[in-house]
This record gives C-alpha cells, sequence and structure tokens, in this order.
C-alpha cells in the first residue's frame, strides 16, 4: 500500500512538474493574486479525473480511437498558437504588477482558459490517462493506492504554483519582469504548439 501510494506520487509529481502551458497560466494566475482558486480547482479536479480514467482502464478506449487524439491535437495547436501570441503581443506593453492585476481576465475566462489548457492538449492524455493508467496497472492490487498517491500530486504541485506564486511577487513587481515572464509565456505556448503540430 504505502510503496503503491508513495510511486503513484513520485510519477505524477515528475510528469506534472515539467513547464507547460498549463502550469505557466497557473503561475500567472497566481501571481496577480486573482481567480487562484477556480484556476487550481479546475486543474487539480481535471487531473483526478483523467488520473482516475486512466488507472480504470479508460486508456485501452483512447489507444482504440487515435482519430480522438488528432481532433484535440489540432484544437490544442489553434488554442496554444493564439494564447501564445497574445503573450507575445502582451510583451510589447509590459506592465508592473498592480496594472496586471488590473488587466487580468474575468473569473468566466479564467476559468475557461484553465479548461482549455488542460483538455485540449493531448500530452494529457497521453501522460495521465495512458501513461499512467499503464504504470499503475503494473502495481496489481496497489493500483488504486498508487492513483491516490498520483492524484495527491496533482492537488499538492497545482496548490504551490497558483498560492506559492505570492512569494514571487516582489520579482514581478516592475514593467520589464513581466515583459520577461510573458515572453517566456508566449514561447513555451508556441513551442508546444509547434510540438503538437509536428506530431
Amino acid at each position: 500500500m504505502l510503496h503503491s501510494l508513495l510511486t503513484g506520487l513520485a510519477t505524477g509529481l515528475t510528469l506534472i512538474v515539467a513547464i507547460g502551458a498549463q502550469n505557466a497560466f497557473v503561475l500567472r494566475q497566481g501571481l496577480v493574486r486573482q481567480y487562484v482558486g477556480p484556476v487550481v480547482a479546475v486543474c487539480a479536479v481535471s487531473d483526478l479525473v483523467l488520473i482516475l480514467a486512466g488507472v480504470s482502464g479508460i486508456g485501452t478506449v483512447v489507444e482504440q480511437a487515435p482519430w480522438v487524439l488528432d481532433v484535440v491535437r489540432w484544437l490544442g495547436v489553434a488554442f496554444l498558437t493564439w494564447y501564445g501570441l497574445s503573450s507575445l503581443l502582451r510583451a510589447r506593453r509590459p506592465q508592473p504588477l498592480e496594472a496586471a492585476r488590473a488587466g487580468a481576465p474575468t473569473l468566466r475566462r479564467a476559468v475557461g482558459t484553465a479548461v482549455a489548457l488542460t483538455w485540449l492538449n493531448p500530452h494529457v492524455y497521453l501522460d495521465t490517462v495512458l501513461l499512467l493508467g499503464s504504470i499503475a496497472t503494473a502495481e496489481g492490487d496497489g493500483r488504486w493506492w498508487f492513483a491516490v498517491g498520483a492524484c495527491a500530486a496533482s492537488l499538492l504541485w497545482f496548490t504551490t504554483l497558483g498560492y506559492g506564486a505570492r512569494f514571487a511577487q516582489r520579482l514581478f513587481a516592475t514593467a520589464g519582469a513581466w515583459r520577461v515572464l510573458d515572453v517566456l509565456i508566449g514561447l513555451t505556448m508556441l513551442g508546444i504548439a509547434l510540438n503538437l503540430a509536428l506530431g
């Protein structure tokens, strides 16, 4: 039990801590301290659903319908390209922290962006549903403890990233720091979009 739980926790953290579109958005929302709870909840709950789906064996269904991942992939390419270009355009007119807060998206838009960045990324299905699902199967009777560990990793990571971002606020007190962040986010999004487009 404990071994499966810790294996799930370690595997979940390994997969989720990488720089990606979802993490970049959660970080930005955490820095402006707006709608952090709803954004963290959307990302974490989505991960929980996908992890449990993978552990319960849904991954075999995804493998049998590869066209679904193709549709998600191209929707993801379009969304990530738009988001990346928006970040680069925002970097042309960087604002200090207070102004960035004033220009933050509405709750509906923030939640919608979190949903899109999660569910329109085919890597989420490959990593969370297929990879975690197959590793969990190897745990045999401990696969649900593995799932608990992986779910805990997701909750821990998104909560830490979203609410921990406030400790980096001094770094982002100037417009120049926001320019760097927006350029990095923009390039990350475009890089992921290109990677998805190339398959």
